[in-house]
């Protein structure tokens, strides 16, 4: 129910449409009831009364107008008398017809109006929930996606939604219509009976019981089946991406027999699901009916008893019957949100995710980076509690303008804590400071636009190559991006493209050598102009050739910027200013080049292993 009420929470940014639907819906159910309850009397009047009869109503003088039913078919019956008596039957019969069709045709006016305003709901919540879902995504930690499958993601922002809006948003105008239309008639029938309805409030509760136990077991089964085609999902992308790797090792076969058989699961799930909501309306009109004709009996028994007028029985069974389609469906909504409610529980998950990356109420923005960064004993593990910490009691200055490398074998914790200075991940122990400020206490916008990133593996997106260079800038001038691109040696190349700079570079730059890839990366970081610069490997994927321009483009990009730089090549970290060996999370060694090799320890070994090589 609390998932149901946070969905609904959404509309309040659409009252003015819920209130309108509301009040449509409300005057489409009057105007419904009177085209039921206004025919019998009507044609009661208009056939089986006499002349004398007329003129008795019409001696009674106007009718007092109130606020209710009696009041209403008073007056209607005085003015329908004088149309009688003063122009005929024929002419009654005339205004009856017109006047009902005028009535059902306003029922259906409203009806539109109510429909028209619910639209404007429906879609305006699953909007909503999709901007803060991919707003949440944008904000959520880089911890909590290495806990999940990108597959399952991906099911949650499409299917799961897609399943809120033909589900609960649909259901929508009939939780809004129906429980109006319920309590309408149902106030009529008490009226009209308060014996019968009692009875009828008794029967109710015996098929509602049944309902509710079909509707648990249909939730239950929703889950299962939305996770299964989060695996799905799953295996899709994995295939898609490893395409290359399932060819050459021949695996066809066993990635499509495990798709095989997760889909046949998911599929089995999914029709024990339809068989379970299917069941929905036949058990409920059964049970509806069951009920009308236990009505029908006593209410029966009643009329031949003389305690009930048969004209008010039939009309009583006729309101009846226009509260078995709104119940009806009421019901189905039910089984609707109750599988909606599956997806809105793992929405929820992604929604209510913790963000361990958070701000302080009114953080200090840092414009300038002025004296060093450093590291005061910092401890980090990717799992809380976990013994086994990634980095352990680090304890690290960088001043401005310094180059630091870090290098040490893979798995050794060099790119978690390069990845701690734009607050990717914050330590579990220890303090991280720039210019003597807690990164903590910092607007992390600010932080962040201190520094530009080139990681191992390039990044881009499906787009041109002047926007993937020109990424996170407003403004950006081509003569700009040029020249970064020129000093990331990737201006030639983009000239050699169909549409140079419009080029679009394909998913993940798929239209684009490695090389080229991790120069455009390059090129991005260049025309950011950060002071501090993070590269990850930023040659790595680069030919000789171009490694030698693009390290030399870098070497004269660093001189006058801070910079922290991962490399598993040793021979282009020779002129840092430190060189800080990682060894199981700690600082093994450190110094310069040619202090590491003369001490003949982790770094001689390394240094002794490429030249080797």
């Amino acid at each position: 129910m609390k998932r149901f009420l946070h969905i609904l929470s959404y509309i309040r940014n659409y009252l003015n449409s819920a209130f309108l639907n509301v009040l449509f819906n409300i005057l489409s159910v009057i105007f419904n009831l009177f085209s039921l309850t206004m025919i019998a009397p009507c044609l009661n009047l208009l056939f089986l009364k006499q002349a004398d009869e007329y003129k008795n109503i019409l001696a009674k003088g106007v009718p007092e107008l109130k606020f209710s039913v009696d009041s209403v078919v008073d007056s209607f019956n005085y003015y329908l008398s004088q149309i009688i008596l003063q122009n005929g039957k024929l002419q009654a019969l005339i205004f009856i017809c017109v006047l009902v069709v005028l009535i059902i045709l306003l029922k259906n006016i409203f009806r539109y109006f109510g429909m028209f305003f619910i639209a404007t709901i429906r879609n305006g919540v699953v909007m909503d929930l999709r901007n803060a879902m991919y707003k949440k995504i944008l904000a959520l930690p880089l911890s909590y996606y290495s806990n999940e499958r990108k597959g399952d993601l991906i099911s949650r922002m499409t299917t799961d939604v897609q399943e809120i809006e033909w589900s609960v948003m649909q259901s929508l105008e009939m939780l809004f219509r129906n429980p109006i239309s319920i309590l309408i008639f149902l106030g009529t029938l008490i009226y009209m009976s308060p014996k019968l309805t009692f009875l009828m409030v008794v029967l109710i509760p015996v098929p509602a019981v049944l309902i509710g136990l079909i509707a648990k077991s249909l939730r239950r089964t929703s889950v299962k089946s939305k996770t299964r085609l989060g695996v799905l999902f799953s295996i899709i992308e994995e295939t898609l991406g490893g395409l290359r790797i399932i060819k050459a090792f021949n695996g066809e076969k066993f990635m499509d027999n495990k798709f095989t058989d997760e889909n046949k699961f998911y599929t089995q799930t999914m029709t024990r699901m339809y068989r379970k909501q299917d069941l929905s309306s036949p058990l409920s009109e059964f049970l509806g009916a069951g009920v009308l004709m236990t009505l029908v009996y006593i209410g029966g028994k009643m009329v031949l008893d003389e305690s009930l007028p048969a004209a008010g029985f039939i009309m009583y069974i006729a309101v009846f019957y226009q509260l078995i389609a709104p119940s009806r469906e009421l019901t189905q909504a039910y089984y609707s949100i109750q599988r909606g409610m599956a997806s809105a529980e793992r929405i929820e998950k992604i929604i209510k995710a913790e963000e361990n990356i958070k701000e302080i109420a009114s953080p200090k923005v840092l414009s300038t980076f002025e004296k060093e960064i450093e590291f005061q004993n910092i401890s980090f593990s990717y799992t809380r509690g976990d013994n086994g910490h990634v980095l352990k009691d680090i304890d690290l200055k960088i001043g401005k303008g310094k180059i630091i490398a870090l290098v040490g074998q893979s798995g050794s914790g060099k790119s978690t804590l390069a990845d701690m200075l734009p607050r990717f991940y914050d330590p579990d122990k220890g303090e991280i400071l720039i210019d003597g400020i807690p990164l903590k206490d910092l607007k992390i916008t600010s932080l962040r636009n201190l520094m530009g990133i080139v990681t191992q593996e390039s990044i881009l997106f499906n787009d041109s190559v002047f926007n993937n260079i020109a990424f996170g800038l407003q403004d950006v001038k081509e003569e700009d991006v040029i020249s970064a691109a020129k000093i990331a040696n990737a201006h030639d190349f983009i000239l050699q493209m169909p549409e140079k700079y419009q080029t679009n570079i394909g998913d993940r730059g798929n239209k684009l050598s490695g090389g080229q890839r991790q120069r455009i990366a390059i090129a991005r970081a260049v025309l950011k102009n950060p002071p501090v610069l993070i590269l990850d490997e930023a040659t790595s994927a680069l030919d000789s050739e171009s490694e030698r321009l693009v390290q030399d483009a870098l070497n004269n990009l660093m001189k006058s910027r801070t910079s922290v730089v991962i490399a598993h090549r040793l021979s282009t970290i020779q002129h840092a200013d430190e060189i800080i060996v990682l060894q199981k999370g700690e600082i093994a060694e450190r110094g310069t080049h040619n202090d590491l090799l003369a001490k003949g320890g982790a770094y001689k070994k390394l240094y002794d292993m490429q030249v080797f090589v």
